[in-house]
C-alpha cells in the first residue's frame, strides 16, 4: 500500500473513527447516567419513562436507527442531520441505553445503610446520590464501562453504510484501488485492535484510581499532613 493511500484515505479514516467513538461516548456516558438515576427514581412515572426509554433502544437495531435518524427524520421535520451526527445519535442513544442499565444496577448494589446515612444527616436526594451513592457505585461501573467503549469503538464501522470515510470504510476504497483485500483488512483488523487496546488500558487505569480514591474521608481545609 502506497504512502499516498495512507495519506488520504487511512489516517483520516483513523482520525473519523476516534472522533466518532469520542463524541458517541459522551453522549452515551451523559445518557447513561440520566436514565440510570432515573430508574432509581423514587417516582413511578419516572421509573417508567426511563425504563421505557431504555427497553426501545435497547431493543432497536442501532444500524436501523441510523438510517431513520439520517433518511427518515428529514421527511418528519423538514431538516435533515449530516451522516456524522447521525452515527453519533444512533450510537449514543443506543449504547446510552445499555449503560443505563449497569448504572441502575451499580446504584442498586449500593447497601441500604449507606441511604438511610444519609437521610439520618438529612441530607437532599441529590447530596445523597452526589456524596454517597455515586462514590460508590461509579467504581462498580466501569468495568461493564469499558466494554461497553470498545464495542462502541467496533460499532462505529457501520457508518461506514452512511458513506463517512472511517477506516472500515477506507479500507473498502484501498481495496478498491489496489485489489489487494488481505493487506488491507488485516492493517484494519490491527488498527482496531491499538485503538482498543489503549482504550481498555485507560479504562483500567481509570478503575484503579477510582477504586484507590473510595473510602477516602476528603482533607479539611487547613489541617496539616503531620502528626499533631
Amino acid at each position: 500500500m502506497t504512502a499516498g493511500l495512507w495519506q488520504h484515505w487511512v489516517l483520516p479514516g483513523i482520525w473519523t473513527t476516534l472522533q466518532l467513538t469520542l463524541y458517541s461516548a459522551a453522549l452515551a456516558t451523559a445518557v447513561a447516567f440520566g436514565i440510570g438515576i432515573a430508574r432509581t427514581h423514587r417516582l413511578k412515572t419516572v421509573r417508567f419513562l426511563a425504563g421505557f426509554y431504555t427497553e426501545v433502544f435497547r431493543g432497536t437495531s442501532a444500524l436501523v436507527l441510523m438510517f431513520w435518524l439520517f433518511f427518515v427524520l428529514p421527511q418528519l421535520v423538514g431538516w435533515s442531520l449530516v451522516p456524522m451526527w447521525a452515527a453519533v445519535l444512533a450510537l449514543g442513544l443506543s449504547y446510552g441505553a445499555y449503560g443505563a442499565e449497569v448504572v441502575r444496577g451499580a446504584l442498586n448494589a449500593v447497601a441500604p445503610a449507606q441511604r438511610e446515612a444519609g437521610v439520618a444527616l438529612s441530607f437532599t436526594p441529590w447530596q445523597r446520590m452526589r456524596l454517597i451513592l455515586l462514590p460508590q457505585a461509579v467504581p462498580e461501573m466501569l468495568p461493564s464501562f469499558s466494554n461497553l467503549l470498545i464495542e462502541l469503538l467496533k460499532g462505529t464501522a457501520l457508518v461506514s453504510l452512511l458513506g463517512i470515510g472511517d477506516v472500515s470504510f477506507a479500507a473498502y476504497l484501498v481495496r478498491l484501488a489496489t485489489q489487494d483485500s488481505a493487506q488491507i483488512y488485516t492493517i484494519t483488523l490491527v488498527i482496531y485492535f491499538v485503538i482498543a487496546f489503549v482504550l481498555a488500558r485507560g479504562m483500567k487505569a481509570l478503575e484503579r484510581r477510582a477504586r484507590a480514591g473510595l473510602g477516602k474521608a476528603p482533607v479539611a481545609a487547613g489541617t496539616g499532613g503531620g502528626a499533631a
